[in-house]
């Protein structure tokens, strides 16, 4: 662990790593001046982890039907006038997984969406590039419409809905975060936790979602979350229900992703949960992200190995 500390000190980009093994604190670093461990910082898209969780809450509470809600069935007021016929078979579980056939509203497209006057609107109004299912098209408006369903829904914002679902179960802070011009908390994006909170939400995944003895989280939708449904264009990573799915240094491995290297992966066969934060404004990739995936394969992994299963 001692070699894999020093492989993070020389990542320039790199803010935190804490390693739990079986929930024991095993690296617990800062570096590059990045801000004390308990202090809230944005973990970007690793926001569409924990949005999938209150997703998976709600339908346990019976807020949300299931997966395969129509979005429309919540959304209708927001739906274009007009719209393509396959609008009415996009479900929840399509806009968790990436795979809304929607145009994207990431990439080129976030600036116009962002600066729009109805972010729910514009994403419903998107053309169809795809069939709802079918390739995956990463889109932070599919997310969003996911915080616009879990409020719309239940009546109250996501961000009380976090606090009263995660934050008060499991001990942690969920500061305010954006919202977009109506009042809905952006969905998948600029969520703030501090490194330590966002290992005790990965610890609740690795744990099956019972912490302290109490069920938090449907054991059976992390076994959805965490099964591949759609694979990233770009990384070639598959992708389940607001997680990427993979294998790294042999062993099978979930992680949330968030844009400059905000890292929450969970390594179930080696009990571990690994989380990593960077600066969060750098230009994007440069080598950045692959290094922190050989920091987890080629360092915690085999750190983790020597100290026995």
């Amino acid at each position: 662990m001692a070699q894999a500390v020093a492989a993070a000190e020389r990542l320039p980009r790199l803010r935190s790593l804490l390693v739990l093994r079986d929930g024991q604190t095993l690296a617990e670093h800062r570096f590059n001046g990045g801000p004390p461990l308990d202090r809230p910082v944005n973990i970007k898209s690793a926001s569409k982890s924990v949005l999938s969780a209150l997703a998976g809450i709600a339908i346990a509470r019976g807020v949300l039907t299931g997966a395969d809600q129509p979005v429309v069935s919540v959304l209708k007021a927001d739906a274009p006038a007009n719209p393509d016929p396959r609008l009415a078979r996009l479900t929840l579980g399509n806009l968790l997984s990436m795979q809304a056939g929607l145009e994207r509203t990431s990439g080129p497209n976030y600036g116009r969406w962002v600066t729009s006057p109805n972010w729910v609107r514009f994403a419903l109004s998107r053309p169809f590039v795809d069939e709802p299912g079918g390739g995956m098209l990463y889109s932070t408006g599919s997310s969003h419409l996911v915080s616009a369903m879990l409020t719309r829904a239940s009546g109250r914002s996501t961000m009380e809905l976090a606090r009263e679902w995660l934050g008060k179960p499991l001990g942690i802070t969920i500061p305010p975060w954006p919202r977009d011009p109506q009042g809905v908390y952006f969905g998948g994006n600029d969520m703030l936790m501090s490194p330590r909170d966002l290992a005790r939400f990965g610890e609740l995944y690795r744990l099956g979602g019972v912490i302290d003895g109490k069920r938090i989280l449907p054991a059976e939708w992390i076994a959805a979350s965490w099964t591949p449904r759609a694979v990233s264009p770009w990384s070639g990573g598959q992708y389940g229900y607001g997680w990427f799915v993979g294998e790294m240094g042999g062993h099978a491995v979930r992680y949330g992703w968030g844009y400059g290297g905000q890292m929450l992966y969970v390594v179930p066969r080696l009990k571990l949960t690994v989380v990593m934060t960077s600066q969060s404004d750098a230009a994007r990739e440069g080598g950045h992200i692959d290094a922190l995936h050989r920091l987890l394969a080629e360092g915690v992994i085999p750190a983790a190995e020597a100290g026995g299963q």
